[in-house]
Order: structure tokens, then C-alpha cells, then sequence
């Protein structure tokens, strides 16, 4: 269950951005199970957990079954079991590093939410935000809003349609779409659990 309390005033238009970084930098971490989509059918799922001051574990269901990666953000290095404990010895790689961006160019240590709402703020300031609308997600109450920026971001992206959770702000659907307004990919994260207690070691490989 979300660790945070819902609000009894629901922010309008960017209020909503600017309430969904402060409820951020509340939370301690976060686990979500990453379901995402492409416009060319390339389907992924990920345990995808963080925890402050920046580690982030993904755990593969698909594809690449079994790989685990760890961000360090102490040394900024990435961590990879390839294919399972004891198959393959672990690589250290930085995270820049092909091997282990998606195929949206995406990088680990850029993955979490947080950098997500900080990019919606500031393509906010630059387009035009919808105001938000009542929407559901998975049973979970959500506000919906677009947000549309006069010329495609450097990830190729013109316009983000985000699901806020109503009462955490917590971001549980997120579909970006290109400069002709196709969609690009759908990212689901409905599933959010906030402030998880996670085991010992659990950031380590």
C-alpha cells in the first residue's frame, strides 16, 4: 500500500507536476513491476526497485530472463549478472554503456521517477499541460493529464500522457509520443509500491 496519505486538495495543471516532485522527495524508494510496450510490439518486464540516495535494481522477466542490474550511484557504476546467479561472472560497466541502455536509448542511472517528473516540469515550461482529468488505472485512482512541447525533446519525444495516482502522485502510466504524435511507448507502473522495506543486501550483487 502507498506509504503516503491522500491529499484532501488535488493540485490543478502544473501545481500537479510541482506536488508530485515534493511528494517524490518524500519517499525513502519505491518498487513497481515495469511493463512496457513499443510501437514496434518490443514488450519488457522488470522488478524495478530504488531506494535513496539512488540505487536501482532491475530484475528481467522479459526479455533476458534472470539478468539482475544494480546501479552503485557511490561509484556511478552499473552492475550485471548476465543470466543468473553463478552462469556468467558479474560485469562492472558505466552507464552509458550499449550493452545495457534500452532501445529507446534509455540509461539506469536516468530511469527512476524523479528524473522523469523533473523532465515534465521542464518541458512543462516550455508547451502547454492539459488540465488534469479523473481517470482509474488498475483500481487505483488516477488524475491524467498531456503534456505537449513545441518541438520533440532530445529523446525524440513531443507529448508525454501521464496517470497520476490521485493521492501519492505517483506516476502509474506513462505513453510518449514522437514528433508526428505516434505513439513511441507505453510504460505501465500501476503496481507502485512506496516505501518498501527492502532486505539486506538487496542493492548488492
Amino acid at each position: 500500500m502507498p506509504a503516503l496519505a491522500p491529499s484532501a486538495v488535488v493540485p490543478a495543471a502544473a501545481d500537479l507536476l510541482h506536488g508530485a516532485q515534493a511528494r517524490f522527495r518524500a519517499l525513502d524508494g519505491y518498487r513497481v513491476t515495469l511493463r512496457s510496450l513499443s510501437a514496434d510490439g518490443l514488450r519488457q518486464v522488470i522488478s524495478y526497485a530504488y531506494r535513496k540516495p539512488g540505487w536501482i535494481r532491475l530484475d528481467f522477466a522479459e526479455p533476458h530472463r534472470g539478468a539482475i542490474l544494480i546501479y552503485d550511484p557511490a561509484t556511478r557504476r552499473v552492475h550485471l549478472r548476465p543470466f543468473g546467479k553463478g552462469r556468467f561472472p558479474t560485469l562492472d560497466l558505466a552507464p552509458d554503456n550499449p550493452l545495457i541502455r534500452s532501445p529507446a536509448g534509455h540509461r539506469v542511472d536516468r530511469s527512476d521517477v524523479g528524473t522523469l517528473i523533473a523532465k515534465l516540469v521542464e518541458l512543462r515550461a516550455q508547451g502547454t499541460m492539459t488540465d488534469p482529468v479523473d481517470a482509474t488505472i488498475s483500481e487505483r485512482t488516477a488524475r491524467y493529464v498531456e503534456i505537449t512541447t513545441a518541438a520533440a525533446d532530445a529523446d525524440g519525444v513531443r507529448r508525454y500522457r501521464v496517470w497520476f495516482e490521485r493521492g501519492t502522485l505517483f506516476p502509474l502510466k506513462v505513453q510518449s509520443f514522437d514528433a508526428t504524435l505516434k505513439l513511441i511507448e507505453t510504460v505501465d507502473m500501476s503496481d507502485a509500491e512506496l516505501d518498501p522495506v527492502f532486505p539486506e543486501r538487496f542493492f548488492t550483487l
